[in-house]
C-alpha cells in the first residue's frame, strides 16, 4: 500500500464479534492503529493517543488492530477495557497486517476523509536510543488533514514489538 493511494478496505469482527469494514469510515479520517495487550509500546502509547483525541473529537476514528497470534480474546478484552479503547478489531489470521504490511505494535496508519493513506510509521519518536519522546507524528499527521492540509511526515519507521504471526 502506497502514501497518497487508496488505502485497502478490510472487514474485521470487533471483540464482540460486531464486524467492522475500513470503507464504513469514509468521511473521517481514521487512524488504523496495530497493537498488541503485551507490547509495552502499545501500552505506552495507548496513553499518548487517548489524551490526543480530546483535542480531536468525533472528527477521528481510531481502530485499533490486535494481530499478534499468541495473544487471547480474553487478554485482549482486559487490556482494551483497562486502556479505554474504544474499538478493538481481531485480526486472528493477519489478513489485515499482511494487507498493511504492518511488522510491528505500534504501527500506526493515518486515512484522510477519501479513504486516501497518508501517513505510516510510528506514534512518535522514541527508538532505542531516545527513550522519551519529543515529537508526535501521529498526532502532526492527523492536525495537518484536520487543518485540510497535507501532512509534512509522512512515513517513518515504526517501533515497538514485532508483530507474532507464527505460534
Amino acid at each position: 500500500m502506497e502514501i497518497n493511494h487508496p488505502a485497502s478496505d478490510f472487514e474485521l469482527p470487533d471483540l464482540n464479534g460486531n464486524v467492522h469494514r475500513l470503507s464504513e469510515y469514509r468521511g473521517r479520517i481514521v487512524i488504523v492503529n496495530f497493537w498488541s495487550c503485551e507490547c509495552p509500546h502499545s501500552e505506552r502509547t495507548d496513553k499518548a493517543i487517548i489524551s490526543m483525541f480530546v483535542q480531536w473529537q468525533d472528527d477521528v476514528t481510531m481502530l485499533t488492530i490486535a494481530s499478534n497470534r499468541n495473544e487471547s480474546v480474553e487478554a485482549l478484552q482486559e487490556a482494551a477495557e483497562s486502556r479505554r479503547l474504544p474499538t478493538v478489531l481481531w485480526d486472528a489470521d493477519c489478513a489485515a497486517a499482511d494487507l498493511f504490511d504492518a511488522q510491528t505494535t505500534p504501527h500506526v496508519f493515518v486515512i484522510d476523509r477519501e479513504g486516501i493513506l497518508r501517513y505510516r510509521g510510528s506514534v512518535d519518536d522514541v527508538s532505542f536510543r531516545q527513550r522519551k519522546p519529543t515529537r508526535f507524528f501521529l498526532d502532526e499527521a492527523v492536525e495537518s488533514l484536520l487543518a485540510g492540509q497535507l501532512p509534512t511526515l509522512t512515513e517513518s519507521p515504526a517501533y515497538g514489538c514485532a508483530i507474532v504471526r507464527e505460534v
